[in-house]
């Protein structure tokens, strides 16, 4: 089985889901990444990179099963087209490279960024109607039309793939870390004065991991998966990081509006410097809406079984403060 991000968060914790499970992996690395989230699993170790179509031939050939969940995530994106090059085009190179080596089944890790939202802020699912135009920064497009990529190649050439569409993971082995777990380690810390009224479905990433299992198992080749777990407000989410490290902090409710200016300023800067901005217009205009989603669909046809946000969230500050990221 080939398994590609397995150095990265989600990938780490999908890896020891499939060891468990006692599959013999190969897993794709790019040459010189991070490879602390491989400590001690058993498994091939096969360099390549997804804007290489031809290591990614070598790296499928023989292989029964692919499980694809590598991905460029970032939600500030200075140079687009590299992000589109790996996301969608790498996918797709992937995809055909499976096709040709006879893979049997595929889970591609897509995202809920790239479904669409309800209006009225109630949990979307599968079936909510997406909006192209609606969609805000260069991650959740290239998401988007990546998966929309491999569900044409389902229909059209019976590629046979399950997707899936993780929600807000958190929890331990976040190294880089991702947005949601720099936010929740900055409130945890206390580093996050200030908040945005706004919402996200929060997800424990061994459920997550689980759930690619679960799907590779028993999902219906075409269809997507919502693996989500229990929908926060942003005060519920910042007071349970404030909960697991017995500190409760006061915090000012922000207006988008008072921030645009500085996310402005604040981009012009880093494309000068070369650093990370502190806020971002396309940070500002998702948070406009709550990303609230429903796992039902992976409940009833999985066996998916995602648990408390708490522990999501306590597990991610326990693993930040044991690895210097959050004073203890």
């Amino acid at each position: 089985m080939l398994l590609t991000g397995a150095t990265g968060f989600v990938g780490s914790a999908v890896a020891r889901a499939l060891a468990k499970r006692r599959a013999r992996l190969r897993l794709l690395v790019r040459p010189g990444s991070n490879r602390r989230n491989l400590t001690g699993l058993e498994a091939e170790l096969v360099e390549g990179d997804l804007t290489s179509p031809e290591s990614l031939t070598r790296a499928v050939e023989g292989c029964r099963y692919l499980v694809h969940v590598a991905a460029d995530y970032r939600l500030w994106v200075p140079n687009p087209e590299a992000m589109i090059r790996a996301n969608v085009g790498g996918t797709m190179a992937l995809m055909r490279a499976a096709q040709a080596a006879g893979v049997e089944r595929i889970v591609y890790c897509s995202s809920v960024a790239a479904l669409g939202l309800t209006k009225n802020g109630s949990p979307a699912d599968e079936t909510t109607p997406v909006s192209e135009e609606a969609i805000v920064g260069t991650y959740k497009k290239s998401k988007y039309e990546a998966e929309q990529a491999v569900l044409k190649l389902v229909r059209e050439s019976s590629l046979p793939a399950v997707i899936v569409n993780p929600a807000a993971p958190v929890g331990p082995r976040d190294i880089r870390p991702t947005p949601t777990g720099k936010m929740i380690a900055d409130a945890a810390a206390g580093r996050m004065p200030a908040y945005l009224d706004t919402g996200l479905c929060v997800v424990h990433v061994d459920d997550v991991a689980e759930g690619h299992a679960l799907a590779l198992e028993r999902g219906r080749v075409g269809e997507r998966y919502i693996l989500g777990g229990e929908n926060l407000s942003m005060p519920e989410i910042l007071s349970l990081a404030d909960a697991a490290v017995g500190k409760r902090r006061r915090r000012v409710r922000l207006s988008e509006r008072l921030l645009w200016p500085v996310a402005v300023a604040s981009e012009a800067l880093a494309r000068r410097i070369g650093f990370e901005p502190l806020v971002t217009r396309d940070a500002l205009l998702m948070a406009r809406k709550k990303m609230f989603f429903s796992s039902a669909k992976a409940i009833a046809e999985l066996g998916y079984k995602p648990r408390p946000a708490r522990e999501a969230i306590y597990d991610a500050v326990a693993w930040f403060r044991q690895n210097g990221m959050v004073r203890a």
